[in-house]
């Protein structure tokens, strides 16, 4: 069962990811920003991390720049979460090392899409 690591500091956010990721049959785990996340991939790297952008402390894009300067950091699949919508802050994610992105609110087919899009479904 592969773990994805639900990056994001609303807590709302993080119990809808973990309830649609969990119906898919992924372990999941939590951290409220950048900084914590950094910490839970010490531990033990997850297969998959669902990235928020906009947080305080450590937002997802030095988070996503930490993460791949990391001893086995370039291997977990990241997929960003933001309201973003503008085409050059897609960009600048992807150029950045994620590898896919979804648009919030998000809801379980488009979860699954975007997983599927990723070779992780």
């Amino acid at each position: 069962m592969k773990q994805v690591l639900v990056v994001d500091d609303s807590a709302v956010i993080r119990k809808v990811a973990r309830r649609i990721l969990e119906a898919m049959h992924f372990r999941t785990s939590e951290a409220a920003d950048g900084r914590i996340a950094i910490e839970e991939c010490a531990k033990a790297m997850p297969d998959v991390i669902l990235l928020d952008w906009n947080m305080p402390e450590m937002d997802g894009f030095e988070f996503l720049g930490a993460l791949r300067r990391m001893p086995g950091g370039s291997e977990p699949k990241v997929v960003f979460c933001t309201t973003e919508n503008e085409v050059g802050h897609i960009a600048r994610a992807m150029h950045a090392g994620a590898d896919e992105y979804i648009m919030k609110p998000f809801d379980q087919h488009i979860m699954r899409a975007k997983f599927q899009e990723i070779g992780l479904v």
